[in-house]
């Protein structure tokens, strides 16, 4: 059984200067071995790789091809059992890879895992992208157990057993490489942003399962490609939620479903607007322009009615959001 741990660089060398010395101590498993993806950097990371750390694989690509497109690439050239999907942003705790491989060798339904993710700034904070697994609501808003929208729970462990969520994020994912390649890997169409929703979506509806163990724990930094406040990332954000919708919705749904996120979807971009956010309301506009562009080219979900939905929200995380004055903690959802 082998594992390969997969950075995904691109031009980010101070990271890897921080982050990858914590890595190499902290992952001394024979069957393991790290590999650094390079999207086309032009700051000198490849160059720093070679003479600090000669012994660990990279890959180069010619150019950025986003998330989606840079681990594609480098995975098909990557033989082992399973692939761990590992920003350059995160710093792993001691003993946090052995958690996640003994539950998917325990567990063979379980396609996918991630560990618990905590704030490298706050460390006793769960971190935005992840905490302690990934959940969707009815209309596609994905939140986290530890995370609701905006509200961040500090981590008493208050999550600290396993659950089966909907999503695990790709700051730091574990899958099995078999399942990757089955799916065809992420989906390039969405470059960045929600592509592993998407990609534990897909998974689930082909009957694996997606958890989350929080015996295994990572610190991520979190925004080192683009920061949350980007109008750019804000627009990858709502074009590919709704892509993600139109690909995996059953039929029955799908429709009515897409209709009332893009309603909530005005609802925003006119808050932007009167608030003079200019940025973010072409973003929003943007966004479904390219929605309603791209979406004829991509393939439906086969199924005509929604399976394994452990993880998803039958309601609006927004409303019960704001009906509790930002104060909505996961533990209080009834699924």
């Amino acid at each position: 059984m082998d594992i390969a741990v997969v950075i995904l660089n691109w031009n980010g060398l101070g990271m890897l200067k921080r982050y990858l010395p914590h890595l190499v101590s902290r992952t001394r498993e024979e069957n393991v071995f790290i590999v650094v993806a390079d999207n086309g950097s032009e700051d000198g990371s490849l160059q720093w790789l070679e003479a600090e750390y000669p012994d660990i694989r990279t890959i180069a690509l010619e150019r950025n091809y986003g998330f989606t497109g840079g681990y594609n690439r480098a995975l098909r050239e990557i033989d082992a059992d399973y692939y761990v999907l590992l920003n350059s942003d995160i710093e792993v705790a001691e003993g946090w890879l052995a958690p996640l491989v003994n539950f998917m060798e325990d567990n063979p339904d379980a396609g996918i895992c991630q560990p618990k993710i905590l704030s490298d700034t706050h460390r006793d904070c769960f971190e935005y992208a992840g905490a302690a697994g990934g959940f969707i609501d009815r209309y596609g808003y994905p939140f986290c157990r530890g995370r609701i929208l905006s509200h961040i729970e500090k981590d008493l462990a208050q999550y600290d057993e396993p659950r089966e969520c909907f999503w695990a994020s790709g700051a730091c994912m574990m899958v099995r490489s078999s399942l990757f390649h089955h799916l065809g890997g992420l989906d390039e169409s969405f470059f960045a942003h929600m592509e592993e929703i998407d990609f534990c979506w897909r998974a689930k509806l082909i009957g694996y399962q997606v958890w989350c163990i929080p015996s295994s724990k990572v610190y991520h930094l979190g925004g080192g490609t683009l920061p949350n406040n980007s109008p750019r990332k804000l627009y990858f954000n709502y074009r590919n939620n709704l892509l993600m919708l139109h690909k995996n919705l059953p039929d029955s749904i799908r429709r009515t479903r897409i209709f009332a996120r893009m309603c909530l979807d005005f609802i925003s971009a006119v808050i932007y607007l009167f608030t003079f956010r200019w940025s973010f309301f072409k973003a929003v506009v943007h966004a479904h322009n390219d929605f309603f562009k791209m979406k004829s080219s991509l393939e439906s979900s086969p199924f005509k009615e929604e399976r394994n939905n452990t993880g998803y929200y039958p309601r609006s995380i927004v409303l019960a959001f704001f009906l509790s004055a930002r104060t909505l903690r996961w533990s209080r959802l009834k699924f």
